[in-house]
């Protein structure tokens, strides 16, 4: 019993048990009443039968007293189970010291009342005290009574006793036994109750927890795409749309002197229109089909067809080269798909506010990197000008990032803009040998 007891406090914990619903009290109050009513048929029954424990029984609305004192108080239990714990005890014992004959619906109510304090007990401290002190108590009268009947006994009480120890012995460890029994269960069930809820409470919160988490991933997933979204339509609009600007203004200015080479201009704005809506058209279809690859790249952009994006830009006005170093690897397509972006923003740019006249474009093969390298001859980056400060070097930096790369852009010593990026390059075991 002492063990059960002392084992109460192994789980300290924060967490308070909340009060009962309106639904529970009410409940409380019909079993309350009920118990109330079985306990009263039960003393009729018992007085009925000539039970009686002493020789002096109370009157019978003094029973009827004692019988609601130890009953009633259940319809509030879970309102206030250390109070009403302690009521009914106390009401207990003082029913046994006047002879009380209901001691069968008693006891019950008795044993719910421990139950309650172990599990709807907010204050746990008070509720294993308030355990201790009721059990103990029992157990003090538990002894006197014992005490006061060993004294009592006559010589001959044990007629028929026939095992192998002393009677009074045997009935005192008997009543020992069964009362550590009964207030064993109802400490252990009532703490068992109490853990119980207090396990539904943590799985309770882990589960809204991983709602929580999971709305919050859901969110970075959506923001996540909007921001790939974003950055695919500004780079695949922008640098089209530019060089469309670029061609159209030169349109316009040679139309009157060289209708020839105004058609020519227009023949390209045409050309890079029908590219922008192709490339378009090829995003939408991959953000409207299920499964598909986030970095799976559309026909049209890679390293292999950065030619093209030099002869845009030639198109366009500016003297552009492209020079291939080393030997060219295979690359992963998200990473040639990379490349190939950030050498669009890098002449987008230079079209759209650089002032140049050349562009160059140089792509390095390492042993274990792939360096882009886009120069121009333009004004450079304006004087006090933040770096990476704009949609589309935000975007290269984002590209570069997801490869565990490095870009460095701004303007030169000499004159011009320099966008330079490097990609690390996983190395063949015949290298690494």
């Amino acid at each position: 019993m002492c063990a059960i007891v002392a084992g109460m406090s192994v789980e300290p914990t924060a967490w308070q048990r909340p009060g009962p619903t309106a639904e529970q009290r009410r409940n409380d109050v019909v079993v309350g009443v009920a118990v109330a009513a079985v306990a009263q048929l039960n003393l009729v029954l018992s007085t009925s039968a000539g039970v009686f424990f002493g020789d002096d029984p109370p009157s019978r609305p003094e029973q009827i007293l004692w019988t609601l004192a130890i009953t009633l108080p259940l319809a509030v239990r879970r309102r206030w189970p250390a109070a009403v714990a302690i009521v009914i005890s106390a009401a207990f014992i003082a029913a046994q010291v006047r002879h009380s004959p209901e001691q069968q619906v008693t006891n019950g109510a008795l044993c719910s009342a421990i139950y309650t304090v172990g599990a709807w007990g907010r204050d746990r401290a008070q509720a294993r005290w308030a355990r201790i002190g009721i059990i103990a108590a029992m157990f003090a009268w538990l002894a006197i009574g014992i005490a006061q009947t060993a004294a009592d006994l006559p010589a001959d009480a044990f007629p028929d006793a026939a095992g192998p120890l002393e009677p009074l012995l045997a009935a005192i460890v008997n009543g020992v036994l069964l009362n550590a029994l009964f207030f064993g269960f109802a400490v252990f069930v009532g703490e068992t109750a109490w853990i119980s809820a207090r396990r539904q409470h943590l799985l309770e919160v882990q589960a809204e927890e991983l709602r929580r988490l999971a709305a919050e991933a859901g969110e970075r997933a959506v923001m996540g795409e909007r921001v790939r979204i974003a950055r695919e339509l500004h780079d695949v609009v922008a640098h089209h749309v530019s060089v469309m600007g670029v061609q159209a203004a030169a349109t316009r200015r040679v139309m009157d002197k060289d209708p020839a080479k105004a058609r020519t201009a227009l023949a390209a704005v045409e050309q890079s229109a029908r590219t922008a809506v192709d490339e378009l058209r090829r995003m939408l279809n991959l953000l409207r089909a299920t499964g598909g690859a986030p970095d799976e790249r559309p026909s049209g952009s890679g390293v292999d067809h950065l030619d093209e994006l030099v002869a845009n830009a030639r198109d366009a006005g500016l003297t552009a080269t492209l020079g291939v170093y080393g030997e060219a690897l295979p690359l992963p397509e998200s990473l040639s798909q990379a490349a190939y972006r950030i050498v669009q923003e890098a002449v987008t740019n230079t079209l759209k506010h650089a002032n140049a006249s050349a562009i160059e474009v140089r792509v390095r093969y390492h042993a274990a990197e792939l360096e882009i390298d886009v120069t121009d001859d333009g004004r450079g980056a304006p004087p006090g000008a933040a770096a990476g400060v704009g949609l589309g070097l935000i975007g290269m930096r984002e590209r570069v990032a997801a490869h565990d790369g490095t870009l460095t852009a701004g303007s030169r010593s000499g004159g011009g803009y320099r966008v330079r990026a490097r990609f690390p390059l996983a190395q063949s075991p015949a290298v690494l040998a």
